[in-house]
């Protein structure tokens, strides 16, 4: 004797679910359900509102040279593009935790990410909301959570895992990389949708791209094949020197098309404004820095429009 059952509908964002009621449960539906029960539930299908859902780019600003600007990149891209009104969080997956400190959160929290990824907390509980947009913070603990992953299944996809948890509820993830390439920065790389890399003025910021190009590579091979890079992006430049300009015409045609065309200059006010737990724009918004920050927004967003 066969066994009838339901057929439960896939999600779809260009049908409604009553269309693809009619398309698909129609015909077993008939057999095994009175006509009664048949229209109660045509009737509510019909009228229930298909909603798309909407999932968080999840950008991670990486470079495996330490000193190029990434946290401060994180910091202060997070906040510019949170006060356009976009929903943004924060990712400090860093152990020094400096991305934590330069969005105003205490380091000494009690969850953190190391308690999600380590511990099981739940991401939405461990997030520390904040006036430049939601933190998922760092601490020092973070620093022994690469030796305390080796031995956990997939524990590449870590934080994949985490901040799955709450990417609904965002319009961009930012994730503020370790200087090195380890696994905390394998997790950062399977996680992510796409790669933002800044990149010094400066000779020996060109010798490490070499190197993290060799790993996205590899990334993408075998663990995240969509692995993007969203841009390169030119800090601490001073256009008045010949080397500045030498390295970002080399890093143009190594990257062509994905330079930005935004540069962020030497300014002594980005460095002023993690003493005080703010991002640039609450600290002076006035300034170069600011300003720089405020076009890269722009820049970002028209790009992922």
């Amino acid at each position: 004797m066969k066994h009838s059952s339901f057929f439960v509908f896939p999600f779809v964002s260009r049908e409604t679910p009553a269309s693809v009621f009619r398309k698909n449960c129609h015909a077993p539906l008939k057999k095994v359900l009175n006509p009664i029960t048949f229209v109660v539930y045509y009737f509510y299908y019909r009228n229930t509102k298909c909603e798309e859902i909407i999932v968080a780019k999840i950008v991670a600003i990486v470079n495996q040279k330490g000193g190029v600007g990434k946290t401060t990149t994180c910091v202060n891209l997070a906040a510019a593009v949170a006060q356009t009104g976009k929903r943004v969080l924060l990712c400090d997956f860093d152990p020094q935790a400096n991305a934590t400190s330069g969005m105003g959160v205490d380091k000494t929290v009690s969850n953190g990410v190391y308690d999600v990824i380590i511990n099981g907390v739940e991401t939405a509980k461990a997030i520390v909301s904040t006036p430049y947009g939601d933190v998922l913070p760092s601490s020092k603990a973070l620093a022994g959570a690469g030796v305390e992953m080796i031995n956990l299944p997939d524990r590449q996809f870590l934080l994949k895992q985490a901040l799955r948890q709450v990417a609904e509820q965002y319009d961009y993830i930012f994730i503020d990389c370790p200087p090195s390439l380890e696994l905390l920065t394998l997790n950062a790389l399977c996680a992510a949708n796409s790669l933002l890399v800044p990149v010094q003025g400066e000779y020996f910021a060109l010798e490490g791209l070499s190197d993290l190009m060799n790993t996205v590579r590899l990334v993408r091979r075998s663990m995240n094949p969509q692995l993007q890079i969203e841009g390169v992006l030119l800090t601490m430049f001073d256009g008045r020197t010949n080397l500045s300009i030498q390295v970002a015409q080399e890093i143009k045609r190594f990257f062509p098309g994905k330079v930005y065309a935004t540069v962020i200059p030497r300014n002594v006010r980005l460095s002023e404004a993690p003493s005080h737990g703010k991002p640039i724009c609450g600290y002076d918004r006035t300034c170069r820095g600011a300003e720089a920050y405020a076009a890269l927004a722009v820049e970002f967003l028209r790009k992922n429009a």
